[in-house]
């Protein structure tokens, strides 16, 4: 009697500190009744109650009918001393299989509530500094240096996988003192840096309220050594259309097929309306970039990424942008936590998690090479025109994906830097690179 109390006791317990209570009653009770058969322990329970979840996510079979058809069928061959672990390593290699399969976005409709989207913007004073590194950089992965301005804090976009909605609250924050800090950052006149502004928030979305594109084209003119990077998946050029606009700015996109962008990143505009504003802002005469990624796993990836590259080779002179960048999900543990909270309709987790060298998590490296060495082949005949390069990537991955790797970061770094003020004009005055 003491012992049925102990596990009673033992399930209440790991009901609360699980995701036990956002399921559906029916999982519910079949997890209740798995417990209670098999007696989990609090880290066997977290993991069969999350992959509840992310069933219901996925919009696939519940888990509940999986682990009838896939799992309990299969015990009395599963390796293990007691039914437990027989369960568990049956369970595990079943989940690890089904990950590990390119999933597909026929018939599915991901989806995140507009309430879950930031809708309060606010102007707020602070003492944080703009100007810093790209958050991951690293000397552990072949890294461009890349540095950041955030002008803004939080996206109103509802990209699934965005590691944004893990730093932020919910309400986007302008800064109103943006031009003084502009003028403050210490910037060395005979260098040449890569500075972005697309990290905590769209580059282009805002527009330019409280005046922040006029400040931060400001601050490109008075610092011509400065490549000044907007990031966008808008199609909010107005501004760019209608100012002159310096020779050292780029406009970049983030790009992926439209079956992603409708399943995975809500509210942002069309592919073909990214496509559509950067042919207008190439035509202004301003450069302009692109950034597949991340670029997602999924059964129709290599025909449709393919193509997108056929495209942009058919719409775009390769004279008027700097680089072309390619990269995959990498998430970390407190965004793949925010998204079974929030349970909304995606598919973004239903992949093979393996960690990377900065203990993330991301696809296993030879699916990550297949994707880029793809995508690099798509974009041979612009090989000597565009600089390409892999963001966040392990020294083998470029070399198995790009045939070369940079030895340094800091000559990788010089490399993209010197083909790009190839393009727009080196300022005067410049003694080095980096």
């Amino acid at each position: 009697m003491a012992k049925k109390q102990n596990w009673q006791e033992k399930f209440q317990s790991f009901r609360k500190q699980t995701l036990f209570g956002l399921l559906p009653e029916t999982e519910q009770q079949f997890l209740r009744e798995l417990y209670y058969q098999f007696h989990f322990s609090f880290q066997e329970f977290r993991q069969i109650t999350e992959a509840a979840r992310d069933f219901e996510m996925w919009g696939i079979t519940p888990l509940s009918k999986w682990v009838r058809q896939e799992v309990l069928p299969s015990l009395e061959q599963a390796q293990g001393r007691t039914l437990r672990e027989k369960f568990f390593t049956v369970f595990q290699n079943r989940l690890t299989e089904l990950k590990a399969r390119p999933k597909s976005y026929k018939n599915f409709h991901g989806s995140v509530p507009k309430k879950l989207n930031p809708t309060k913007l606010v102007d707020q004073k602070t003492d944080k500094n703009v100007f810093g590194w790209c958050p991951v950089a690293s000397e552990k992965t072949v890294c461009c240096n890349l540095r950041t301005i955030d002008a803004v804090e939080t996206c109103g976009y509802g990209c699934s996988y965005c590691t944004i909605q893990t730093f932020y609250s919910d309400r986007v924050v302008f800064d109103p003192d943006l031009k003084q800090k502009l003028e403050n950052i210490p910037i060395d006149p005979q260098r040449l840096i890569h500075v972005c502004t697309g990290q905590s928030s769209d580059s282009l979305l805002w527009g330019n309220r409280n005046g922040m594109l006029d400040d931060l084209l400001d601050f490109a003119r008075q610092h011509p050594n400065v490549l000044l990077e907007f990031k966008t998946k808008s199609a909010n050029i107005g501004y760019f259309l209608e100012h002159e606009i310096p020779p050292n700015i780029v406009c970049t996109w983030s790009l992926n097929p439209q079956i992603i962008i409708d399943n995975e990143e809500h509210f942002t505009v069309s592919l073909a309306k990214r496509l559509e504003a950067a042919q207008k802002i190439a035509q202004r005469g301003v450069k302009i970039g692109f950034h597949f990624h991340p670029m997602i796993y999924y059964d129709e990836w290599k025909q449709a990424y393919s193509e997108i590259a056929k495209k942009i080779m058919n719409l775009f002179n390769p004279q008027s942008i700097l680089f072309i960048s390619f990269g995959s999900v990498t998430l970390i543990r407190p965004v793949i936590k925010q998204i079974r909270k929030k349970g909304f309709k995606t598919r973004i987790l239903q992949m093979e998690l393996a960690p990377d060298p900065h203990g993330k998590w991301t696809y296993p490296d030879a699916i990550k090479i297949e994707m880029f060495k793809t995508m690099h082949q798509a974009f041979a005949p612009w090989h000597q025109k565009v600089f390409f390069y892999l963001c966040m990537e392990k020294a083998e991955i470029w070399r198995q994906s790009f045939g070369y790797v940079y030895p340094k970061n800091e000559r990788f770094e010089e490399a993209l830097l010197k083909s790009s003020f190839e393009k727009i004009g080196f300022p005067q005055g410049i003694e080095r690179i980096v």
